[in-house]
């Protein structure tokens, strides 16, 4: 996948929002670009920019909050901890798409996570209504693992599974979750590879 002036709606700050569910973007850090699997999640300031382009971190506070600690060693080694958990939250995924729950060492691993770092909530007015927003103040680096883990057990226990779903493009490795209303998307994004697919199709019609 290369990126083109017509998919900038599917990019915020050089990371990739078709997932439609925060764990899945976070599945999504690893993309094939030109060719090639690319890792976005390089450096604890790329992990910084992820967060706010996710809208984890919002306030200038969260944020002042982040740039005390990301040039840390314990940031760096935050890094390589949650790629590694990324990896694992894949092969979950993948079963899930099979049509298998995961196997009970990665769902020990999430109610450790939910144990261990538990979201805070607040409410907050959005016009005339009153919401539940999640509170996050990431004091230290691992912080992070709180709302990390949060979407993973939302992803595993309250989306409708047979909706969760790998891009149809066999060049492509994002996942998304399937909100249409006939639950019939086929691609992560239609700017990315399902306008690819659609010329392949036809130019194979074509020559048939």
């Amino acid at each position: 996948m290369r990126k083109t002036s017509a998919q900038q709606r599917d990019w915020v700050d050089g990371f990739l929002f078709v997932g439609n569910q925060l764990a899945l973007d976070f599945l999504n850090t690893k993309p094939i670009l030109d060719g090639a699997p690319r890792e976005l999640l390089v450096t604890p300031a790329a992990l910084q920019r992820w967060l706010v382009a996710s809208g984890i971190v919002a306030s200038p506070k969260e944020k002042e909050l982040m740039r005390s600690w990301r040039n840390s060693r314990r940031a760096e080694g935050l890094v390589r901890e949650l790629i590694a958990f990324r990896e694992r939250l894949r092969a979950a995924v993948l079963r899930l798409e099979r049509g298998s729950i995961p196997g009970g060492s990665f769902l020990a691993e999430i109610n450790q996570l939910l144990t261990k770092y538990p979201q805070r909530a607040r409410l907050v007015k959005s016009g005339s209504r009153l919401l539940v927003d999640a509170l996050f103040e990431p004091r230290k680096p691992e912080d992070v693992w709180g709302p990390i883990g949060a979407a993973a057990a939302e992803l595993l226990a309250e989306l409708e599974l047979s909706r969760v779903r790998k891009c149809e493009s066999n060049a492509c490795v994002l996942h998304f979750y399937d909100t249409s209303k006939k639950g019939s998307r086929r691609w992560c994004s239609m700017n990315i590879c399902g306008n690819r697919l659609k010329v392949a199709a036809y130019q194979r019609r074509r020559r048939g």
